[in-house]
């Protein structure tokens, strides 16, 4: 069997082509999806990927909400930013940026979020 090298590039662009056809399917039903994207801090590889994971978004319809908490947010206010999101009909996906600060429970943050709208699989 010889090795096959793949274009991650172009595979990527394709995925995204197919989403988008999808969202705009959706849309035609009056479903937009919705992403809340939770960022904690300004560590600069953690905002670099938010900031990705929001273009996406917008590259295939998909609404994408920004929460963006500085680093010495308590964790009881995260929870109950995860608790709104939970209950929020225009959120379908949650995405909590790791790392968190070392004084939030990562685990108990992720255990949070809604299993439905958990799109890491933490559950």
């Amino acid at each position: 069997m010889t090795a096959q090298i793949i274009d991650g590039k172009q595979v990527a662009a394709e995925m995204r082509a197919e989403l988008k056809g999808k969202v705009a399917e959706l849309k035609t039903k009056g479903v937009t999806p919705g992403l809340a994207v939770v960022l904690v801090g300004e560590d600069p590889a953690s905002t670099w990927y938010v900031t990705a994971k929001e273009r996406a978004c917008e590259e295939i319809g998909i609404f994408s909400d920004d929460n963006r908490l500085s680093a010495d947010t308590k964790e009881e206010d995260l929870l109950a930013l995860i608790d709104k999101l939970n209950k929020d009909p225009k959120i379908n996906g949650i995405l909590v940026q790791l790392p968190l600060p070392k004084h939030i429970d990562e685990d108990k943050v992720l255990l949070a979020i809604d299993p439905a709208k958990d799109v890491d699989g933490f559950h």
